[in-house]
């Protein structure tokens, strides 16, 4: 089946955002940043990738904020196999991240509040 040029352009601007939540205990963010800095700032080197972002809660320590952008699933697909996600679910266990909840959601082009 062949899509229509109009809906083809549509779907292009199509770009995924991750977003959610994962939680460590607090004593152990002193450990967790430099591994975080370190997995943001490849992930934000990978082909399709828009931003990558933690951010620690200011009302809850010990939560961290994921927001995630990417071009298309592909380039999401190369990032799941990517040895540095990997590695960096490898530390998972000794940091103490747990109760993960991210969700991928499909959305359009930006456009200022």
């Amino acid at each position: 089946m062949r899509i229509p040029l109009i809906l083809y352009a549509a779907y292009a601007a199509v770009m995924l955002l991750i977003i959610g939540t994962i939680r460590l205990p607090p004593e152990n963010m002193a450990a967790a940043r430099p591994v975080m800095k370190r997995m943001a700032e490849i992930s934000r080197g990978e082909a399709g990738c828009m931003d990558y972002v933690y951010a620690e809660d200011v009302f809850e320590p010990g939560l961290i904020h994921v927001k995630e952008m990417w071009a298309d699933q592909p380039a999401l697909d190369r990032h799941f196999n990517a040895a540095h996600l990997h590695e960096w679910r490898s530390t998972w266990a000794s940091l103490g991240i747990g109760e993960r909840h991210l969700q991928v959601y499909e959305v359009g082009a930006p456009r200022s509040t």
